[in-house]
């Protein structure tokens, strides 16, 4: 999913006044987020350089979690949405959706990448 695709499905299915810059602010916190917990535990991670998203970051850029966990992007815009206007019950429901999401990509990538270091023994 590109950051304008995620964009344009938060707009199409919850009306918001945030700005796209708010919203790239957004994605940049999240996918630091996955490269720091995630990615960078593990060898050969597709976010080795990643230092986050900017207004000047081509808007078709591609996210760093994939189908089918990429549906963390939304339930993240729409928490951030839902916090930042003061509506807590919907707020905990999408960020309740987003954790399970992040967990699950967090799961399988650790299942399916092998870590740093594994494999290596100290002998003595």
């Amino acid at each position: 999913m590109t950051m304008i695709e995620a964009i344009n499905r938060l707009d199409a299915l919850k009306a918001n006044t945030f700005s796209q810059t708010d919203k790239v602010a957004w994605l940049s916190q999240l996918d630091l987020l996955v490269k720091t917990q995630i990615l960078d535990h593990h060898e050969g991670s597709k976010g080795a350089g990643f230092q986050g998203y900017t207004d000047a970051t081509p808007i078709s850029t591609v996210l760093l979690v994939p189908a089918p966990f990429d549906a963390m992007y939304l339930r993240w815009l729409e928490a951030q949405i839902d916090y930042y206007n003061g509506e807590n019950e919907r707020y905990n429901d999408a960020i309740g959706q987003y954790n399970a999401l992040f967990e699950a990509y967090a799961n399988h990538y650790t299942r399916t990448h092998r870590p740093h270091g594994a494999g290596k023994r100290f002998l003595f």
